[in-house]
């Protein structure tokens, strides 16, 4: 990754374990593209209800060659972990999808007639 990693935790203590997850997503994710150029990812708990659980969300904004920006709003959950684990794996898809438009992999449909 030509940029560094920014990780942000919004009304969320730090966390090292959190954090070193994150990490190892990011890494996985540039087995689909090793160029990716930048990456933030944000954690936050918005909302402060007491009569139930946290709910964690994961926004992930990836820049990657050619003027591609990839953005995740993913992964509510109770459990921060899942919520890492389903963003990222939305990013990964999305990944995957931008570098098959690059290599011209898409499907086209033939015209009738």
């Amino acid at each position: 990754m030509q940029i560094p990693v920014e990780i942000t935790l919004r009304d969320i203590p730090h966390s090292e374990a959190v954090d070193t997850r994150i990490r190892e997503k990011i890494a996985k994710l540039e087995h689909f593209h090793e160029r990716i150029m930048s990456c933030r990812v944000t954690v936050e708990s918005p909302q402060q209800r007491k009569h139930q659980g946290k709910l964690y969300s994961v926004h992930i904004d990836m820049k990657v060659p050619g003027g591609g920006e990839l953005v995740v709003n993913r992964g509510q959950d109770e459990d921060i972990y899942v919520a890492i684990r389903d963003a990222f794996n939305a990013a990964a898809r999305q990944l995957e999808d931008h570098v098959r438009r690059q290599r011209g992999e898409v499907k086209t449909h033939e015209v009738p007639g």
